[in-house]
């Protein structure tokens, strides 16, 4: 495997691209760009299926039987991550919600 620092922040980038890119698409549901608002979102899950086929990949090496070394960055690429994903979850609730009140 390439080296472990750069597959962390890759994973790190992506993660943070996603999010960042959700918590745009809520703000352009504030400004009732929603068009604008799906496309971020599109956006932000692509970035996340990058990262997680990065974590995949590293979950079905280890599986196999390769090592990969815990260190704090690789927990942070992880919690990064894993919040980047629960942002994207709970933006998308949000914008339905807007969405249905702005139909009413």
């Amino acid at each position: 495997m390439e080296n472990m620092e750069m597959i962390i922040f890759e994973i790190i980038n992506y993660g943070g691209t996603a999010k960042g890119l959700a918590y745009e698409a809520l703000e352009a549901v504030e400004n009732k760009n929603y068009e604008l608002a799906d496309q971020l979102l599109k956006e932000s899950d692509e970035n996340l299926v990058r990262a997680h086929k990065i974590q995949t990949k590293m979950i079905q090496e280890e599986a196999a039987g390769m090592r990969h070394e815990v260190s704090v960055l690789f927990v942070h690429a992880q919690d990064h991550l894993m919040t980047a994903m629960e942002a994207r979850t709970l933006i998308d609730y949000l914008i339905k919600l807007n969405k249905k009140i702005d139909a009413k």
